[in-house]
């Protein structure tokens, strides 16, 4: 069998949906808090730049992360011999 996992993605793909999954975690856990201690009084906290402004912003980069990490294709090697380098191939003893 193939040791090899058949991803729809590269693995380098699936490490970028992973930091931009975690970035998008620590923008909610910025939005946190800011509740009354009673429940029945009012807290301006809950109205904080960090919660109205930053944490929202810091979400939206996270999707944006996101989009980028499952568009990014990697260049391939058959990239590199177009441009005029030399790539020597796996199976063949010569040089093309």
């Amino acid at each position: 069998m193939n040791k090899q996992g058949n991803y729809a993605m590269p693995k380098e793909n699936l490490y970028l949906m992973a930091v931009g999954f975690v970035i998008i975690i620590i923008g909610f856990v910025c939005m946190i808090g800011g509740g009354s201690e009673d429940g029945v009084s009012f807290n301006p906290e809950i109205f904080s730049p960090m919660r109205i402004t930053v944490a929202p912003i810091i979400v939206m980069i996270g999707f944006f992360f996101e989009v980028f990490a499952i568009l990014w294709i990697r260049p391939s090697k058959d990239s590199k011999q177009e441009e005029g380098l030399i790539v020597a191939d796996k199976n063949s003893r010569e040089v093309r």
